[in-house]
């Protein structure tokens, strides 16, 4: 995309190694929901090429959903220093009218902050979900960005997650709404490779329970965390724990990742033709995903397979994690491009399969958590154990 001399990129569009190649001077750009580019390259004094991030869907001001900004900040500043780390100097947000710069606190550099006079979003200044999506489950998207090898890029998590709840909510539209997919989440090995963002574990958790708590206020009781990216799972546990003693009469779930349970492991399963090493990161499952969704963005040509992780009988990598123990050594120990498993051995038709066995699995969730909330609100109003007290 161009706009006067300027060439726009989309960076989650790119793999780790192409960011890891972009001048450290390319301005990167991280929008409050879809906003208006035209003014943008003046804005930036028309550099040659300048980068896209994903949108951050909601959380400012004005947006469908508004948290304090001493929450919403702290998650954006923690993404604008990924990038910083990573050595790009220019590093900018571009928000609607009326953020205000200095209530809008960026980091060391307030300039960091640049404003659209157009309106951002079709959701802006209306409340998501919409107030008559009350008695359904809301599906709550959490992808990332973050390296996926060589062959793959930035936007994977994101990208299936969105497909994952999308279908969920075609398949019963009566009895899900999906929220915008969040593409940032948290990658506490971020470091090991160029491009992978991280927000932060005390800010994620802290931004999704605010969520959760203007939600219930809103009188919105049934909640589903649906992740695309591992990373965000022992944090997304903390956030049900917390909104579960928060808040007594909802029932907020999470499950780790997706194709994951009764349903999708069998799936899992009866398709895979990788051994167990070969689903993780970047590998059979995923690369099927994104040759179904978005085969454009995949380079099969440049896909490396790496299964050498250091596995003992209760700490290794698969897809269903398992085992005994829990720890979180550096990844560059077992990987060298990024990639967990063997992307080689992927396909469109396990991707088209796989996603159809996820849709079905997210489904079954989305009743079982209905029936939770329901049974459990009519043992409440009985006056069972100390809800009668």
């Amino acid at each position: 995309m161009a706009t006067r001399n300027s060439i726009i990129f989309q960076y989650s569009d790119l793999s780790w190694d192409q960011v890891a190649e972009l001048p450290r001077t390319t301005p990167l750009v991280l929008p409050f929901g879809q906003v208006d580019l035209t003014q943008l390259a003046d804005q930036l004094g028309n550099p040659v090429k300048f980068g896209i991030l994903p949108a951050f869907p909601f959380g400012w001001r004005g947006s469908g959903i508004p948290v304090p900004e001493t929450i919403f900040f702290p998650y954006v500043n923690n993404l604008l220093d990924s990038l910083r780390d990573d050595g790009f100097t220019s590093v900018f947000c571009l928000a609607p009218s009326g953020i205000d710069p200095q209530t809008g606190y960026l980091g060391s550099n307030s300039s960091a902050l640049l404003q659209t006079a157009g309106k951002t979003g079709n959701w802006l200044e209306n409340p998501i979900p919409p107030d008559e999506a009350r008695g359904k489950v809301i599906l709550i998207p959490i992808g990332h960005t973050e390296q996926h090898g060589y062959h793959l890029p930035l936007s994977v998590d994101t990208i299936i997650v969105e497909a994952i709840c999308r279908g969920t909510v075609e398949h019963m539209p009566t009895r899900s709404f999906a929220m915008p997919v969040m593409p940032y989440g948290v990658s506490t090995h971020r470091a090991s490779f160029a491009a992978t963002m991280n927000a932060g574990g005390r800010a994620f958790e802290d931004f999704w329970i605010s969520v959760i708590d203007i939600l219930v206020a809103r009188g919105f009781v049934r909640f589903y965390f649906i992740s695309g990216h591992g990373g965000n799972m022992s944090f997304l546990v903390n956030i049900v724990k917390y909104s579960g003693e928060r808040h007594p009469r909802i029932f907020c779930a999470t499950a780790f990742l997706h194709t994951s349970g009764r349903s999708g492991a069998k799936a899992v399963e009866k398709y895979r033709t990788s051994k167990i090493g070969g689903m993780g990161h970047a590998c059979e499952l995923e690369t099927s995903f994104m040759l179904h969704l978005r085969p454009d963005l995949c380079r099969m040509d440049r896909v490396v397979d790496e299964t050498d992780f250091i596995a003992t009988p209760d700490y290794y990598m698969d897809w269903i994690e398992g085992g005994a123990l829990i720890a979180n050594p550096p990844w560059y120990d077992d990987t060298k491009t990024g990639a967990y498993g063997a992307g080689s051995q992927g396909s469109a038709e396990k991707g088209r399969q796989w996603l159809e066995a996820a849709i079905e699995e997210k489904a079954d969730h989305v009743e079982q958590i209905h029936e939770q909330h329901e049974r459990r609100e009519s043992r409440r109003r009985s006056g069972y154990g100390m809800w009668g007290k």
